[in-house]
């Protein structure tokens, strides 16, 4: 075989291995594109996000519980979910990562930002730092419990009229504690009052004052009970 000969075998056996830049390019975006399309839908003419699949309204771990893990019951927003968690399972971590209540956010992971308040039996708390497996009997409200048939409760109408949010992330943890403080008989009507109560929660984009206007708007609307 002559020396052109063998050089023509070797380049196309290995183009065969070998694909060129163009065509990594080329192949890899065609890839990318139909992986990002295949999460839409089109309707009227138009490319529209396609529904978010169910969520199932109770959980239930159908496997006993394995070495360290301890089976409880967790009723959230009225629905009770049996689950096998370890014992030190933080109850933010299972809200969000096992039932995909993923409205209570996770801050400072530290009990010191509020992002991640929530009620349990009426009394707000960090969900950061609750351990689930104490939480067994309790009812659990998340942010995502707040709204009966369709309408907004009235804290979440106030925040949403006086803009009180700018990013957004505090705004459910901002939601849940004002809705204690206003089922809270012992906290003072006045502004310097709420803002005290307030104060566990931090809006690291300073929309104090509109939060403020809110809390006090959804007060006159409900009579001062949430």
């Amino acid at each position: 075989m002559t020396e052109p000969e063998k050089h023509k075998e070797t380049a196309a056996s290995g183009s065969a291995v070998q694909p060129s830049r163009r065509n990594f390019l080329k192949f890899g975006a065609s890839g990318i594109a139909a992986a990002t399309l295949s999460t839409w839908i089109p309707s009227d003419g138009m490319l529209q996000a396609a529904p978010a699949a169910a969520v199932a309204p109770a959980v239930e771990d159908a496997d006993a519980p394995a070495a360290g893990e301890h089976r409880i019951q967790l009723k959230v927003n009225g629905q009770v979910h049996t689950l096998n968690v370890p014992a030190n399972a933080v109850l933010l971590d299972v809200l969000r990562d096992r039932l995909q209540l993923t409205g209570t956010k996770k801050g400072c992971d530290h009990g010191q930002c509020g992002a991640c308040t929530l009620l349990v039996n009426g009394v707000a708390i960090n969900a950061c730092l609750s351990i689930a497996v104490q939480h067994q009997g309790d009812s659990i409200t998340t942010i995502e419990g707040l709204a009966e048939n369709g309408k907004l409760h009235p804290v979440q109408e106030a925040f949403w009229e006086h803009d009180a949010y700018q990013c957004g992330y505090c705004t459910s943890g901002q939601i849940m504690s004002a809705v204690a403080i206003l089922k809270d008989p012992n906290i003072p009507s006045d502004d310097a009052s709420v803002r005290e109560a307030m104060s566990g929660n931090i809006c690291r984009c300073g929309a104090y004052k509109n939060i403020l206007s809110a809390v006090q708007s959804a007060r006159s609307k409900m009579g001062g009970a949430a």
